[in-house]
């Protein structure tokens, strides 16, 4: 799968400042990660950390509380992300496709928050993670999984094509990874009307999917038209629109 790289930076640099107030499950994601690898990394100081997809900061506050790190790189595709972090000192920035980047060396933990799902070759990028990584370093991530914004794709067909599970599993074995923990959830919103979706989507940047869809008039009335098969009554009875998320988290190891 090809993704325009260039698309998805403009799009994400556009929403960072909104991305905060709108991205409700990726934050969520975010403190569900971290208490993974709480959970799994016992020692509280880490030499060398590497986190891919930073944005603007969940799971990098959660780092930066959570463990004392002498020296965080963070990486993202788009170089705005920098106004988020002016206050550490102890982060240093790999601006660009991670995919195409020289990786800091000798690392105890790489991880990544909702954001290898726009890799183009991921099983190549944990190949190099793994070659990064110190021995028994981590590996933790979240990504999402086929479910994922199932009803936009249904409607429109757009979206990108999402690793299952197995298939994940799979790809960390043959890069040499001990995979300590995988599990995956869904995640449901729920909106008054199938616009607040689209707006939602466009706050967090998310259709940089989306790769040559137009919206127009007609599209987006015939979109809403559409999306009236979705609507159920909630408790108070009134109509609601859901929006489907599936996270998937893993903790691994390099292998000695």
């Amino acid at each position: 799968m090809n993704i325009n790289k260039s698309q998805v930076a403009r799009r994400f640099a556009k929403a960072t400042q909104s991305y905060n107030q709108q991205a409700f499950v990726q934050k969520d994601i975010c403190f569900a990660l971290i208490g993974l690898i709480r959970r799994f990394l016992t020692q509280e100081h880490l030499s060398k950390v590497l986190e891919i997809g930073c944005g603007s900061g969940n799971l990098t506050t959660l780092l930066l509380q959570k463990f004392q790190i002498e020296q965080l790189y963070l990486n993202d595709i788009y170089p705005e992300i920098e106004q988020h972090f002016t206050d550490f000192p102890e982060i240093s920035f790999c601006i660009g496709d991670v995919e195409q980047l020289e990786l800091p060396a000798h690392l105890d933990l790489v991880c990544s928050s909702s954001a290898l799902q726009w890799m183009d070759d991921l099983a190549k990028l944990m190949s190099t993670i793994n070659h990064a990584l110190q021995p028994n370093g981590y590996f933790c991530f979240s990504t999402f999984g086929p479910d994922n914004l199932q009803q936009i794709k249904q409607l429109t067909g757009q979206g990108l094509s999402y690793l299952t599970m197995q298939e994940i599993q799979t790809m960390l074995i043959e890069q040499g990874f001990e995979i300590l923990h995988l599990s995956e959830e869904t995640k449901t919103l729920s909106f008054e009307h199938p616009k607040d979706i689209l707006k939602h989507l466009k706050a967090t940047g998310v259709t940089a999917t989306a790769s040559g869809h137009r919206w127009n008039k007609a599209s987006l009335q015939s979109f809403y038209q559409d999306y009236q098969k979705y609507g159920y009554f909630d408790a108070m009875n009134q109509m609601k629109y859901p929006l489907t998320y599936h996270p998937i988290y893993c903790v691994a190891r390099r292998e000695k």
